[in-house]
């Protein structure tokens, strides 16, 4: 087993990334549905409303916002991946759905109006962006005064087994330093305090974290393994069973 440093964009703009995250749609629905309803509850989407989605991926949590906003709502997805977006552009037009637009676009440099949205959402992608900081401050500038920001982001990984394993037996036996608390990754807004800081340096206010336990279900241990290595597409891992 060999690895290196992440390169995170490198990965996840590829359509090939693209792909697996498409196929991944039904698992990811079925494992962090109640996380996503939480986040859901917590910017409290209305009729009508215009919300930002980063790191939307193939688009699938932003279809569903767009048909809780109505057609008079508006639904921008972004994301750094034009391969992802691709997915997202064809959902939105299969489903019929008008008021969603797809745009590339870095998270941590908004080209949007200041006060333009009335939630903003991140759902798995903060901890990966090389400045969290900078993209947080960068959605309350672009989120109404009165507005909503919530992310979604793993905890520690001694309670996120799933991914925590793992990466502690790569980094063992592949002689691995644990990188440090400023590198992106998995864990990076995972220690006690962090992301709640993180929030509050930006600017945002009125922060709480609201831990929401996730099951996965397998139907056997070789897609329980495959579903494993997917998930860390963004560690280059060459596995050998």
């Amino acid at each position: 087993m060999t690895t290196k440093s992440p390169d995170l964009s490198e990965t996840y703009i590829s359509s090939e990334r693209a792909d697996v995250w498409h196929r991944a749609k039904a698992r990811r629905e079925e494992t962090t549905g109640a996380a996503t309803e939480m986040m859901l509850d917590l910017v409290n989407i209305r009729v009508g409303d215009r919300v930002l989605e980063l790191a939307a991926g193939t688009g699938d949590l932003s279809m569903m916002v767009a048909r809780q906003v109505g057609p008079n709502g508006h639904m921008l997805a972004t994301d750094i991946s034009a391969s992802m977006l691709n997915r997202a552009a064809q959902a939105a037009c299969e489903a019929g759905l008008t008021n969603v637009e797809i745009r590339v676009m870095n998270a941590e440099n908004l080209e949007l109006d200041a006060s333009s949205f009335d939630a903003v959402r991140c759902r798995m992608g903060l901890m990966l962006f090389p400045q969290p900081l900078k993209a947080l401050t960068s959605m309350q500038r672009v989120v109404k005064p009165e507005g909503r920001v919530a992310v979604m982001v793993h905890s520690t990984p001694a309670r996120n087994p799933y991914h925590g394993l793992p990466l502690g037996i790569v980094r063992r036996v592949g002689s691995m330093a644990t990188p440090p608390p400023e590198q992106p990754g998995m864990f990076a807004l995972a220690g006690p305090g962090v992301l709640e800081e993180t929030f509050r340096k930006s600017g945002l206010h009125d922060v709480s974290v609201c831990p929401v336990a996730i099951r996965r279900k397998f139907s056997s241990f070789a897609e329980a393994i495959k579903s494993m290595k997917e998930s860390f597409a963004f560690w280059k891992i060459s596995w050998r069973s």
